[in-house]
């Protein structure tokens, strides 16, 4: 049981440290990894649970926001949809999600429809990818816990 133990443990460092190098992560994760503690061990969980039900809802607006068809693009209501998401993906260290969203509100600034679109779908591709990813972490810190074991501190810098 030990050396599953172990070896789960090193499969959530590497894991963890991967999506740091890959830049899904960055600094702001790992802060917000330190609230969490046994009086609260679902905080990191519940507060992307909310974060990812965000990223549906203003995404979805900014969908409607550039459908052409309902008449004229509202570039002020997708500039702030996109701030908005900015500051969450900031909040939780979503740093791949909050890099688009600095190239979006440059596009909503220069009314900009075709990128817009553009960073609308690697918006979306980008937070469902991250979704994927934390969710696979979470899973890991489950195994370990069920095999008995201690979530590991991962040590980034």
């Amino acid at each position: 049981m030990d050396a599953l133990i172990a070896q789960l443990q090193r499969q959530f460092r590497d894991y963890t440290i991967s999506l740091y190098q890959q830049g899904f992560l960055d600094d702001q994760f790992t802060e917000l990894k330190k609230l969490q503690d046994d009086g609260s061990p679902d905080f990191v969980a519940e507060v992307l649970t909310l974060f990812f039900e965000d990223c549906v809802k203003l995404i979805s607006n900014m969908a409607r926001a550039l459908d052409k068809t309902t008449g004229t693009v509202d570039f002020s209501q997708v500039g702030a949809s996109v701030h908005q998401l900015k500051g969450s993906s900031s909040s939780v260290g979503a740093k791949r999600v909050k890099a688009l969203c600095v190239s979006f509100k440059e596009y909503c600034e220069a009314k900009n429809y075709e990128g817009c679109v553009r960073c609308l779908q690697q918006v979306d591709i980008e937070y469902k990818a991250l979704k994927t990813k934390l969710q696979d972490m979470f899973n890991l810190e489950k195994q370990i816990i069920q095999a008995g074991g201690r979530v590991p501190q991962v040590d980034i810098n």
